[in-house]
């Protein structure tokens, strides 16, 4: 044999060892050739595809998305991702696992097109179309450019040594399949009580905002203002669509009349991360109440239950929230800690949780509180005054001293099997896409479209605070887009959401190499306490230092083997 012929044997070995990016799985070769002869082949080959969402192991624990890998959570061991050093993977399921996804969507798309019938599949082709585009999402918001296909691809194809496209071809591809969704699928008030936790027009429309908001403002902070505000216009028309429906309220929304929950009081926020149909609060309320998840993970503890210790790794001490976060949220005046004359600083335990938003004492635990879990010796059992003997108390001794209680279940369920949902997608999201799309399209957004969206999710347990509108910003000296901002890191905390934040409005520089900070120690009642940290100027616990964030960090590193495989992909900017 020639040695040119051995070497290209051994490339050729190399090449299918390391092959993974689109490979075929015995589920792909029974769906190309044996399937698609009626309407329930479509049905069941896409239903596979919800299985391709967020989920709680996704998006609070570990993974690209998770406010582990932000500045507001920490923990003993500092996350590789959020302190900026991590390296370049072997190999990489987010990459991979992707182009898998895309794989089967364009087999469906390619099969339809043959398809005697089309007007009877047209759902599930909307359900190809729509996860086609969220993989594709998920693409570029981690690797930038990406490969852009909608065949369904060979080893042999050339395709597959080809250069990645740029983003914004991407984005444009990802757009139209969002159109072509909306078109399609239901709208959500068709879908019947059986498909719960399925595809319709306005989850289309709600992702399209998420999107739009995510590439408009990605270009403008890098000073392609004319394609951000194009983009931005885009996420602004589909928000309103989804708004416009009338179909979707805030849960517990104390100035609407349409809404559920309210009877929970300033407790609704909090009981709506944790309905479930056995009795999970106070009024026993179940989840077919909550009209604000437009697209969620179903699960149930018998049929479906999360799988993943959800209450213990929220609840307490176990995620530390860092101070930054906590000092996001306003006063009852509406106006920031440093401000505002109700703020009670931090000379107590508690003062800092006085007259403050809500939602503060909703999603961290104040001291002092008396608080439930899901074990039998302090769970809720009767829901009223008698389970405060049950209850723990809270005294935070470690850690940062800001933990949560957000996703931790009261009543009493085994670990890992609770059964609430998750939400992909929710109206709250919603409307704040339409308020920030609006204000950085237009650098101004009006009273009435604040108080369309924003003020909504502001106000809906906090009924007395005033709404911010643009006189309230002019009189008080404040910042439209930091306000906007403030609101949403507030709402979305430990959705999945905060490092994309930073990244698309490109302050991930300014923001993530701060040391992560705990309570105030210095001449207030955590001196008694023995926090064995050091402390900065201001005498806080400093629980994290050394943090870095270069250039490089806005993209993840292409895996090893792709590269390999294909070496015209080229490595990201600043891997090496």
């Amino acid at each position: 044999m020639k040695p040119y012929s051995i070497k290209f044997l051994i490339a050729g070995i190399l090449f299918l060892s390391l092959y993974s990016c689109l490979d075929l799985d015995p589920q792909d070769q029974l769906g190309d050739g044996n399937m698609w002869q009626s309407t329930q082949d479509f049905e069941q080959f896409s239903n596979k595809f919800y299985e391709w969402t967020r989920d709680f192991p996704t998006a609070v624990f570990d993974a690209p998305h998770c406010d582990k890998r932000s500045d507001l959570i920490t923990y003993t061991s500092p996350n590789p991702y959020s302190s900026g050093i991590n390296t370049i993977p072997t190999s990489d399921g987010n990459y991979t696992d992707n182009y898998n996804r895309i794989r089967r969507t364009n087999m469906l798309l390619k099969h339809a097109g043959e398809y005697p019938q089309p007007t009877d599949i047209e759902r599930y082709v909307g359900v190809a179309h729509f996860f086609r585009a969220y993989c594709y999402f998920d693409l570029v918001q981690l690797y930038g450019d990406v490969i852009w296909t909608d065949k369904v691809l060979d080893l042999s194809d050339p395709e597959m040594l080809q250069k990645r496209d740029d983003r914004g071809v991407v984005i444009d591809h990802i757009i139209s399949d969002l159109n072509e969704a909306g078109e399609e699928l239901p709208y959500y008030v068709n879908l019947t009580s059986t498909e719960t936790g399925y595809l319709s027009k306005e989850a289309a429309w709600g992702f399209l905002s998420r999107v739009a908001l995510y590439e408009g403002t990605w270009q403008k902070s890098r000073g392609n203002e004319v394609r951000g505000k194009e983009l931005l216009d885009i996420a602004a028309k589909a928000a309103r669509k989804v708004i416009d429906t009338g179909t979707f309220h805030l849960f517990g929304d104390q100035k609407d009349p349409s809404s559920n929950g309210v009877s929970l009081g300033d407790a609704a926020q909090r009981y709506m991360f944790i309905l479930e149909n056995e009795k999970s609060n106070p009024e026993g309320i179940q989840k077919s109440a909550n009209q604000e998840y437009i697209l969620s993970r179903r699960h149930d503890q018998t049929l479906s239950p999360i799988g993943w210790s959800i209450t213990k790794e929220c609840l307490s001490n176990v995620q530390w929230v860092t101070r930054k976060f906590a000092n996001l949220y306003l006063c009852q005046d509406g106006l920031p800690i440093e401000k505002s004359s109700l703020f009670q600083k931090y000379g107590t335990k508690t003062s800092e949780f006085i007259n403050r938003d809500n939602r503060m004492r909703n999603t961290l635990l104040e001291p002092g509180i008396r608080f439930w879990s899901n074990e039998t010796a302090s769970c809720r059992m009767t829901w009223d005054d008698s389970d405060l003997e049950r209850a723990m108390s809270y005294d935070p001794k470690g850690g940062t001293c800001y933990n949560h209680q957000k996703w931790c279940a009261e009543r009493n369920v085994p670990s890992a099997q609770e059964g609430y949902d998750y939400p992909v997608i929710r109206y709250a999201e919603v409307l704040l896409n339409y308020a920030e799309a609006l204000f950085e399209r237009d650098d101004a957004i009006s009273d009435d479209d604040l108080n369309l969206s924003l003020n909504r999710v502001r106000l809906r347990i906090n009924k007395d605070m005033p709404a911010l509108i643009n006189s309230f910003v002019t009189a008080h000296n404040l910042d439209m887009r930091t306000e906007i901002r403030r609101e949403r890191t507030v709402e979305l905390f430990n959705e999945g959401f905060r490092i994309d934040d930073l990244k698309r409005w490109k302050i991930a520089e300014i923001e993530m190499p701060q040391d992560m900070l705990g309570i105030k120690k210095t001449g207030t009642a955590y001196d008694r306490e023995n926090l064995s940290y050091s402390l900065n100027s201001e005498g806080c616990i400093i629980v994290e230092t050394g943090r870095k964030w270069e250039s490089k960090h806005y993209l993840y590193p292409l895996p090893l083997d792709q590269l390999q495989l294909n070496p015209n992909l080229g490595q990201n900017p600043g891997w090496r």
